[in-house]
């Protein structure tokens, strides 16, 4: 009797001992980081990154190893486009022109990629007749698409969005068919358990489990979107599209103008860098935190 009790009292002990690791492991992260612990570790190392290039950047040119201004321009003559295109109130339309378009493609294509998605994914005959299909256009190069875009739909804004959806559809619809195929088989058994299936198991079981391939894929699709325009709008020139920063880069081109081909260039990377920053990594960390992966903050 006394050794029954003795086991009983030492399972609960390990009882005891399991909750309160568990507890312990779901209360980690729980408070919030303060924000001198976020400026150092988040906003520090890429802004020391940055002053490192222009210090790096203006040495090449004040020490004469870089001693061609047509070739590298100095950080101040990038400066003097940027302050002349901001005077002039020109800086913000290049950039909401090609922004714009960019969002809009990029919305165009994830209504459009996200059945066709999941449809590939789930239909068997249909996967075996457009899954090479979309995995050749994935691989194909978006700037291929801006001539004959040209030719069956004119100098137009059609034209653009055309070439973003043919850049980053398949990405987008590539991406899901990853995610679906890694959903675990039990995840479906215990769906259709609980009489989840067709739409409502797609959308309550398939998705969720898909995500983390899904948002691969949706990052990739605007990585596709924005390069499509870039080239649409460099190839393509006319009056009625405006000035976006393909355009701006191009017209740096024709003018020998390498302080404005600079700043395109630094346009284009601020804007590609700002939208991971305030739209995917916020998704990414949802998604991980949805799973545990990631420590609330």
């Amino acid at each position: 009797m006394a050794g029954t009790e003795t086991t009983a009292a030492r399972d609960g002990g390990d009882l005891a001992g399991l909750e309160a690791g568990l507890d312990a492991l779901e209360s980690v992260g729980t408070s919030r980081t303060p924000l001198r612990t976020t400026l150092v570790r988040k906003v520090l190392p890429p802004v020391v990154a940055v002053v490192l290039v222009l210090a790096l950047w203006q040495f090449l040119v004040s020490s004469g190893i870089a001693d061609d201004p047509a070739k590298l321009p100095a950080p101040s003559d990038v400066w003097g486009e940027v302050r002349t295109a901001w005077l002039q109130g020109t800086l913000f339309d290049y950039i909401w022109t090609s922004v714009s378009r960019g969002l809009l493609g990029f919305l165009l294509a994830l209504a459009i990629g996200t059945p066709l998605g999941l449809l590939v994914s789930r239909v068997r005959f249909v996967r075996a007749a457009l899954g090479p299909i979309l995995s050749g256009l994935q691989s194909l190069p978006s700037v291929a698409w801006v001539p004959p875009a040209v030719i069956w739909l004119g100098l137009n804004d059609r034209m653009m969005f055309a070439v973003i959806l043919l850049g980053a559809v398949p990405s987008i619809a590539n991406g899901l068919v990853s995610g679906v195929d890694q959903v675990p088989p039990l995840f479906l058994r215990a769906g259709r358990t609980l009489g989840a299936t067709g739409l409502k198991g797609t959308w309550h079981i398939v998705m969720p489990a898909a995500l983390p391939g899904y948002l691969a894929g949706l990052k990739q699709g605007w990585a596709f979107s924005w390069r499509s325009l870039m080239a649409a709008e460099i190839i393509a020139s006319s009056p009625d599209l405006g000035v976006g920063l393909g355009q701006l880069l191009e017209n740096g081109r024709n003018t020998s103008s390498l302080s404005m081909v600079f700043l395109a260039i630094l346009l284009i990377l601020i804007v590609g860098i700002a939208i991971d920053l305030l739209i995917f990594s916020p998704l990414e960390r949802w998604v991980l935190r949805g799973r545990g992966l990631l420590a609330r903050s």
